[in-house]
């Protein structure tokens, strides 16, 4: 089947969008005592991890190398509500720019590299994003919350934030990747047993169906060489799905994990995949050489692991805690004497994990209810 492209629809709010064009390069502030400023040069060269505190209306910006916050970003300021909802974040290859999903407002922003507002889309109830930087194309799924939205994903063209929807034929479609090929786009149902592939060039749609009970897919990963893609699901399963055929993933394995696997992660070199389990509190790694799980991840500070990324380098792997609560009094999993300090009242936080000994190495406050993480590159 080829999936049907809906009429092209032009950025949205053109005048709104203007007026907060000119207000992104005041309202984001830094933090006090945080250098150097996310404007400045050494700021726009590093490596850096961009949060969305969901129930916060912000967006927090960590030094992935120094480990340290550089700057918040109020939506608020820029004309957004309390209830925008930040979800998800994409960045350009180069750093150039960034996208990032807004539930309650129905928008995808584009900022600059030195966090200015410069774009939107409209979109209804945006989730997760998937980027196709050399054709300048956004993929967007639905969000988790939306009961019923509509049978399509988003296709923007970041060069003027237009975009399209195409037909998945299955409700609910969250799940979202991208093979690093740039040939197919993979989205999976929250509904129902049901994912699909989507030839980028020839917009023909393939439905596959999942066997057993209904699992609702819920997140995924691509292995770094386009040869896996990694589903987590609410029947506590970590999906391994072989892509020799991309057009027709085909599962390998279906793995046991602890409660709501949810946002996994691979290491650059495709070795391991780091899976949050919301309800359990713990950050389960799956070994795909033997593609089975080899350890199990504790903390004190773990509460309800959500996101996570890894940096460019390889050696930290990031997962954001949605939730200020803390259940583990067991096995910490951090360096021995490590202080970890107790969490900002009403905020959530960032756990570093150091990939070497999977022990927790810092935790970093946030803003509150944070979600989706991403990634910048070091500029080269």
């Amino acid at each position: 089947m080829v999936g049907q492209r809906i009429v092209k629809a032009a950025p949205a709010g053109a005048a709104l969008f203007l007026a907060l064009a000119c207000m992104g390069a005041t309202a984001s502030s830094s933090l006090p005592g945080q250098q150097p400023p996310a404007g400045s040069e050494a700021a726009q060269a590093a490596a850096l991890l961009y949060v969305c505190n969901q129930d916060g209306a912000s967006i927090t910006v960590i030094d992935a190398v120094k480990l340290e916050v550089v700057q918040q970003i109020s939506l608020q300021e820029l004309g957004f509500g309390a209830n925008a909802k930040p979800h998800h974040v994409v960045v350009e290859p180069d750093g150039s720019f960034w996208y990032v999903t807004l539930i309650g407002e129905n928008r995808i922003l584009k900022f600059a590299r030195d966090n200015r507002l410069i774009g939107q889309a409209q979109f209804e109830v945006p989730g997760l994003l998937a980027l196709r930087a050399d054709r300048h194309e956004l993929y967007v799924g639905r969000s988790m919350s939306a009961v019923n939205p509509p049978m399509r994903i988003g296709l923007i063209d970041t060069n003027d934030m237009s975009i399209d929807e195409v037909d998945v034929f299955f409700p609910r479609p969250h799940a979202l990747d991208l093979r690093p090929q740039g040939d197919f786009v993979y989205s999976a149902s929250l509904g129902v047993n049901q994912m699909g592939s989507l030839n980028t060039e020839t917009q023909k749609f393939g439905l596959i169906n999942v066997e057993g009970p209904t699992h609702a897919l819920a997140h995924s990963a691509m292995a770094p060489d386009g040869g896996t893609l990694v589903i987590t699901t609410h029947s506590n399963k970590v999906m391994l799905f072989d892509l020799a055929e991309p057009a027709l993933p085909k599962l390998a394995v279906a793995l046991d994990v602890a409660d709501q696997p949810w946002s996994p992660v691979f290491t650059p070199d495709g070795r391991y995949v780091y899976v949050p389990n919301n309800a359990s509190n713990d950050v389960t790694v799956v070994d795909m050489r033997t593609r089975t799980v080899t350890t199990t991840i504790e903390h004190t500070r773990f509460a309800q692991p959500y996101g996570s990324a890894i940096s460019p380098d390889g050696r930290y792997v990031f997962v954001s805690n949605n939730s200020i609560r803390a259940t583990h009094t067991g096995h910490e999993g951090h360096a021995a004497g490590a202080a970890q300090p107790a969490a900002a009242p009403g905020n959530g936080s960032v756990s570093v994990i150091d990939v070497a000994t999977n022990a927790v190495v810092k935790v970093i406050d946030v803003g509150r209810g944070p979600t989706g993480l991403g990634i910048r590159r070091p500029a080269r």
